[in-house]
Protein backbone atom coordinates (compact mmCIF):
# COMPACT_ATOMS: atom_id res chain seq x y z
CA UNK A 1 0.00 0.00 0.00
CA UNK A 2 1.48 3.56 -1.09
CA UNK A 3 -0.54 6.13 0.62
CA UNK A 4 0.13 10.28 -0.81
CA UNK A 5 -0.58 13.11 0.88
CA UNK A 6 -2.04 15.92 -1.95
CA UNK A 7 -3.69 18.94 -1.76
CA UNK A 8 -7.63 19.17 -1.95
CA UNK A 9 -7.89 19.54 -5.60
CA UNK A 10 -11.70 21.52 -6.65
CA UNK A 11 -11.24 20.51 -9.86
CA UNK A 12 -12.26 17.00 -8.24
CA UNK A 13 -14.29 18.57 -5.79
CA UNK A 14 -17.69 16.31 -6.52
CA UNK A 15 -15.76 12.95 -5.90
CA UNK A 16 -13.53 14.28 -2.66
CA UNK A 17 -15.94 16.07 -0.83
CA UNK A 18 -18.48 12.73 -1.15
CA UNK A 19 -15.55 10.65 0.07
CA UNK A 20 -14.38 13.20 2.58
CA UNK A 21 -17.96 13.41 3.66
CA UNK A 22 -18.37 9.19 4.25
CA UNK A 23 -15.08 9.33 6.47
CA UNK A 24 -15.97 12.54 8.39
CA UNK A 25 -19.58 11.08 9.05
CA UNK A 26 -17.98 7.51 10.12
CA UNK A 27 -15.65 8.92 12.42
CA UNK A 28 -16.32 12.38 13.90
CA UNK A 29 -19.03 12.42 16.46
CA UNK A 30 -20.24 15.67 15.09
CA UNK A 31 -22.66 14.98 12.14
CA UNK A 32 -21.06 17.62 9.74
CA UNK A 33 -23.36 19.16 6.78
CA UNK A 34 -21.92 18.53 3.09
CA UNK A 35 -21.90 22.34 3.52
CA UNK A 36 -19.39 22.86 6.64
CA UNK A 37 -16.96 20.79 3.97
CA UNK A 38 -17.42 22.87 0.90
CA UNK A 39 -17.28 26.01 3.35
CA UNK A 40 -13.73 25.10 4.66
CA UNK A 41 -12.74 24.18 0.97
CA UNK A 42 -14.48 26.98 -0.88
CA UNK A 43 -13.40 29.76 1.43
CA UNK A 44 -9.62 28.26 1.69
CA UNK A 45 -8.88 26.60 -1.08
CA UNK A 46 -4.98 25.13 -0.79
CA UNK A 47 -5.26 24.72 2.78
CA UNK A 48 -7.04 21.35 3.36
CA UNK A 49 -5.22 18.16 1.96
CA UNK A 50 -6.19 14.03 1.39
CA UNK A 51 -4.05 10.99 1.63
CA UNK A 52 -4.47 8.50 -1.27
CA UNK A 53 -3.95 5.07 -1.66
CA UNK A 54 -4.34 4.67 -5.38
CA UNK A 55 -7.43 6.89 -6.42
CA UNK A 56 -9.26 5.92 -2.61
CA UNK A 57 -9.12 9.04 -0.46
CA UNK A 58 -7.83 6.86 3.02
CA UNK A 59 -7.78 10.20 5.19
CA UNK A 60 -8.04 14.26 5.57
CA UNK A 61 -7.27 17.59 7.05
CA UNK A 62 -9.16 20.50 6.79
CA UNK A 63 -8.36 23.65 7.66
CA UNK A 64 -8.89 27.69 7.27
CA UNK A 65 -6.70 30.73 8.09
CA UNK A 66 -7.84 33.85 9.61
CA UNK A 67 -7.14 37.23 11.53
CA UNK A 68 -7.60 36.49 14.92
CA UNK A 69 -8.59 39.95 16.91
CA UNK A 70 -6.63 41.53 14.29
CA UNK A 71 -3.21 40.42 15.87
CA UNK A 72 -2.10 37.37 14.40
CA UNK A 73 -3.39 34.94 11.93
CA UNK A 74 -4.36 32.11 13.10
CA UNK A 75 -4.50 28.42 11.40
CA UNK A 76 -7.50 26.29 12.50
CA UNK A 77 -7.87 22.48 11.80
CA UNK A 78 -11.50 21.73 11.30
CA UNK A 79 -11.41 17.76 10.64
CA UNK A 80 -8.78 15.22 10.33
CA UNK A 81 -9.88 11.78 9.66
CA UNK A 82 -7.92 8.71 8.58
CA UNK A 83 -10.13 5.45 7.69
CA UNK A 84 -9.82 3.24 10.54
CA UNK A 85 -7.88 0.40 7.96
CA UNK A 86 -5.08 2.67 7.47
CA UNK A 87 -4.88 3.57 11.22
CA UNK A 88 -1.82 3.24 13.01
CA UNK A 89 0.71 4.24 10.01
CA UNK A 90 1.19 7.68 10.49
CA UNK A 91 -0.80 9.18 7.95
CA UNK A 92 -2.61 11.47 10.64
CA UNK A 93 0.68 12.86 11.77
CA UNK A 94 1.75 13.23 7.78
CA UNK A 95 -1.58 14.82 7.35
CA UNK A 96 -1.12 17.38 10.52
CA UNK A 97 2.48 17.96 9.32
CA UNK A 98 1.25 19.29 6.19
CA UNK A 99 -0.91 21.01 7.26
CA UNK A 100 0.75 23.20 9.73
CA UNK A 101 3.87 23.46 7.33
CA UNK A 102 1.69 24.80 4.93
CA UNK A 103 -0.38 27.42 7.46
CA UNK A 104 3.43 28.54 8.47
CA UNK A 105 4.33 29.21 4.54
CA UNK A 106 0.93 31.42 4.54
CA UNK A 107 2.08 33.15 7.67
CA UNK A 108 0.47 31.89 10.37
CA UNK A 109 1.02 32.65 14.15
CA UNK A 110 0.05 29.17 15.57
CA UNK A 111 -2.50 26.65 14.10
CA UNK A 112 -5.67 25.77 16.65
CA UNK A 113 -8.29 22.57 16.90
CA UNK A 114 -10.44 21.33 19.29
CA UNK A 115 -10.54 17.94 19.97
CA UNK A 116 -12.75 15.78 22.47
CA UNK A 117 -11.46 15.35 25.93
CA UNK A 118 -11.75 11.49 25.51
CA UNK A 119 -10.44 11.24 22.28
CA UNK A 120 -6.98 10.21 23.97
CA UNK A 121 -5.56 8.85 20.58
CA UNK A 122 -5.97 12.44 18.89
CA UNK A 123 -4.63 14.24 22.22
CA UNK A 124 -1.80 12.14 22.23
CA UNK A 125 -0.88 12.45 18.81
CA UNK A 126 -1.35 16.48 18.45
CA UNK A 127 0.45 16.53 22.47
CA UNK A 128 3.44 14.48 20.82
CA UNK A 129 3.35 17.14 17.70
CA UNK A 130 3.86 20.32 20.29
CA UNK A 131 0.27 21.07 20.44
CA UNK A 132 -1.14 22.41 23.85
CA UNK A 133 -4.27 23.04 25.83
CA UNK A 134 -4.81 26.03 25.80
CA UNK A 135 -8.57 25.83 27.27
CA UNK A 136 -11.16 22.95 28.06
CA UNK A 137 -15.16 23.95 26.77
CA UNK A 138 -17.78 22.31 28.81
CA UNK A 139 -20.70 20.28 26.70
CA UNK A 140 -19.12 21.67 23.90
CA UNK A 141 -20.36 18.77 21.51
CA UNK A 142 -23.76 17.46 20.43
CA UNK A 143 -23.16 14.13 22.00
CA UNK A 144 -22.52 17.07 25.37
CA UNK A 145 -18.94 15.99 25.49
CA UNK A 146 -16.21 18.18 26.37
CA UNK A 147 -13.44 19.53 24.30
CA UNK A 148 -9.93 20.77 24.73
CA UNK A 149 -8.86 23.92 22.96
CA UNK A 150 -4.94 23.02 21.39
CA UNK A 151 -3.14 25.45 20.35
CA UNK A 152 0.56 24.87 18.82
CA UNK A 153 2.54 28.03 18.85
CA UNK A 154 4.46 29.18 15.33
CA UNK A 155 5.70 32.23 15.80
CA UNK A 156 6.52 34.08 19.48
CA UNK A 157 3.98 36.68 18.55
CA UNK A 158 1.40 33.27 19.33
CA UNK A 159 2.93 33.36 22.77
CA UNK A 160 2.12 37.28 23.79
CA UNK A 161 -1.27 37.83 25.30
CA UNK A 162 -3.48 39.29 22.51
CA UNK A 163 -4.19 42.71 25.26
CA UNK A 164 0.14 43.33 24.66
CA UNK A 165 -0.31 42.97 20.96
CA UNK A 166 -1.03 45.87 18.81
CA UNK A 167 -3.65 45.46 16.16
CA UNK A 168 -2.20 44.61 12.69
CA UNK A 169 -4.78 46.45 10.78
CA UNK A 170 -1.67 47.44 8.38
CA UNK A 171 -1.92 46.58 4.86
CA UNK A 172 0.81 44.35 4.96
CA UNK A 173 -1.31 41.95 7.58
CA UNK A 174 -4.68 42.23 5.41
CA UNK A 175 -2.63 41.57 2.20
CA UNK A 176 -1.22 38.55 3.67
CA UNK A 177 -4.77 37.16 5.19
CA UNK A 178 -6.06 37.90 1.77
CA UNK A 179 -3.37 36.13 -0.01
CA UNK A 180 -3.51 33.30 2.17
CA UNK A 181 -6.75 32.54 1.79
CA UNK A 182 -6.78 33.03 -2.17
CA UNK A 183 -3.75 30.75 -2.52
Amino acid sequence: MTVILTPYRSDLEEEQVAAISELVAKDLSEPYSVYVYLYFLKEWPGLSFVAMDGDKIIGTIVCSLRSHHERRLRGYIAMLTVHEDYRGHGYAKQLIKAAVENLAAKGADEVTLETEVTNFAALNLYQNMGFIRAKRYHRYYLNTSDAFRLILPLTKKSTIPLAFLEPSIETSFMDKLKNASIA
